[in-house]
């Protein structure tokens, strides 16, 4: 047991300072539970029991329906409806904004709405003049609270439920009424948590979420990067008069780039890196003032100015201007862990990174050195042509639609009734939901939704990975008696507060730790001590469950808690601590909202 404790606690450090990947973290964690079998009651079959678990390949077969989805245009033609009806009203586009993502969620997994949703919301606040601030958090905690309505909104509801039916299956737990959810087996409970949480974001959280990014402000004011941008001109005696642009700085005395050559009033950007300097060129530089002055003295350049707005920065006399946009890194994302330079991000596509934003913090200096890290923004100058490449590569996520994006929109009535009776098949009952969503796969694929080299393409495997190495930990758990001592130990509570009183410790215990670590981590990990704490207290298993899977499904406290909410860090210029500033209250409120809502509609004794 203790060998297992200390597992557990490896796994929350790790999944708490990212070290590794969280996925790379969770097979490491199911590899030491298998090599320490004789200290972790764990067999290699209960081990790799994980990839071949019904919340796997449901979870699997969902982001493909997903996928397939997106492919059509669905929710984007539902988003560009959204803003048509939201106009230039802020009340109006917040309303929108948690209307169309609440509901889009409960069916379609939460995590690619946002992802589909954050260049549509963008546009919409910069077109109605609003900060986009303002309407990026709810349009994330939106995403949590519809992903609640139904068993596929999030793959930790597919998680839980789960573990609840492999719970149910042990005889010590037999007659306790531990199942398998169905589709909508807490659609009751969500409509209240959603309704109260709508209102909060429209009133309180509104006034609460601060305008990091002003309104009518440009992405040259909002990164501050006026002093990083330069227009210097070659003079006669250069020495940088025939070199190639791709030899022009030398990159271990200047941290410095050369982003577009004017020549004869016309004007290029990438690529640039062939094209030899000439007497008269007009280079503009992104590097620091102190870097500039050095660069500019060593290599007999003149000062011109700099651009000092976003038009400044897209025009061209090439016929094509350049786009300049945010690019999110989501997890998963080949970036993640790389530089710039070791990515070959530039020349991959044709694209120059002008700043980017990490953690809430501002990076002008370096670009090249700095690692990326999972929710970091890029501000990028690129090509029409390659953002759309950025765009339609999963790798990324562009806060900015595409000019004309390729949608199967004829696809539309297919792949909603598609997702239809995925639901309806398995909310009759007819089939397993494991079962509904893989024939709804088999489905897409033969109609055309989706093509067969999209499906690798549009699985998180990340998520799948990472559902595969946690799942065994929740084994280990129960099978050493570690889950029996927490749920003793919280049972404590018990001898000074009633039951719903411990049920509310649970729920918020759950939160709090899924704004540390994983959210399906947490599940896993919280699931086997609920529900040995309710059979010690004498309260209903079930309720508990559903408590910590709602608590788990709810992480508005940090950007790291929910994969959603790092979607939105960078384009709303949040800082760390305006998630507590606005999600604290809510987390609270809803604490309240949900564990009210369990007892009322499913009850507290067994």
């Amino acid at each position: 047991m203790l060998v297992v404790f200390g597992v557990v606690v490896l796994a929350l450090v790790l999944f708490a300072t990212e070290l590794l990947p969280i996925d790379v973290t969770a097979l490491l964690v199911a590899v030491v539970l298998m090599v320490l079998g004789p200290l972790t009651d764990i067999t290699v079959q209960e081990g790799l029991s994980g990839f071949s678990n019904p919340a796997t390949i449901t979870v699997l077969a969902m982001l493909i329906l997903s996928a397939g989805v997106s492919k059509t245009g669905a929710v984007q033609i539902l988003g560009r409806r959204m803003a048509r009806f939201a106009g230039t009203d802020r009340r109006r586009q917040l309303a929108a904004t948690i209307g169309v993502t609440s509901i889009s969620s409960g069916f379609i997994n939460n995590t690619p709405v946002v992802a589909i949703l954050v260049p549509v919301v963008s546009d919409i606040a910069h077109k109605g003049k609003t900060s986009p601030s303002k309407l990026l958090m709810p349009l994330s905690f939106a995403s949590m609270l519809g992903g609640m309505l139904t068993l596929i909104g999030t793959s930790t509801n597919i998680l839980a439920s789960s573990t609840v039916a492999s719970l149910g299956q042990q005889e010590e737990y037999a007659g306790l009424g531990l199942r398998a959810f169905t589709v909508f087996e807490f659609t009751d409970i969500g409509l209240l948590v959603l309704a109260v949480g709508s209102v909060y974001l429209m009133t309180i959280g509104y006034r609460l979420t601060p305008e990091r990014v002003p309104p009518e402000e440009g992405y040259v004011e909002e990164y501050e990067i006026e002093g990083f941008l330069t227009d210097v001109v070659v003079d006669a005696d250069s020495p940088l008069t025939g070199m190639p642009v791709s030899r022009a700085v030398d990159e271990r005395l200047f941290d410095a780039d050369i982003l577009q050559l004017e020549r004869g009033g016309e004007r290029f950007s990438e690529p640039l890196g062939k094209k030899e300097i000439q007497p008269g060129d007009t280079l503009r530089i992104r590097a620091d003032r102190n870097t500039l002055r050095r660069f500019m003295l060593a290599d007999g350049l003149s000062l011109l100015g700099g651009p000092r707005t976003d038009a400044e920065l897209t025009e061209t006399d090439e016929g094509i201007d350049p786009a300049l946009v945010e690019v999110v890194v989501p997890r998963g994302s080949f970036l993640v862990g790389e530089t710039l330079a070791s990515s070959t991000f530039r020349q991959r596509y044709d694209a120059n990174v002008l700043a980017f934003r990490s953690r809430g913090e501002l990076i002008r200096n370096r670009l090249e050195d700095i690692t990326i890290q999972v929710g970091d923004t890029l501000l990028v100058q690129t090509t029409p042509d390659s953002l759309d490449r950025l765009a339609e590569n999963r790798d990324f996520i562009v806060a900015r639609e595409p000019e004309q994006p390729s949608y199967r929109t004829e696809k539309i009535p297919l792949a909603v009734g598609i997702v239809l009776a995925v639901v309806g098949v398995a909310a009759l009952g007819l089939l397993d939901i494991v079962v509904s969503a893989l024939a709804g796969v088999v489905a897409m694929l033969v109609t055309g939704v989706i093509r067969p080299n999209e499906v690798y393409e549009s699985v998180e495997w990340n998520v799948v990975f990472l559902l595969a190495g946690v799942i065994p930990l929740g084994i280990a758990l129960q099978n050493t008696g570690g889950a029996q001592l927490l749920g003793a130990l919280v049972a404590l509570t018990g001898n000074y507060l009633p039951a719903i009183g411990v049920l509310w410790v649970f729920y918020v215990a759950t939160s709090l730790i899924t704004n540390v670590i994983s959210n399906n981590a947490s599940v896993v990990l919280m699931i086997p001590v609920a529900v040995d704490a309710a059979v010690r207290v004498g309260a209903s298993p079930f309720a508990f469950v559903l408590a910590v899977t709602f608590a788990a499904s709810t992480a508005f406290l940090s950007p790291v808690g929910y994969q959603t909410n790092l979607f939105i860090y960078g384009p709303g210029g949040y800082r760390f601590t305006d998630y507590a500033r606005v999600g604290g209250l809510l987390q609270l409120v809803l604490s309240v909202v949900t564990v009210v809502g369990i007892v009322v509609f499913r009850g507290l004794t067994v």
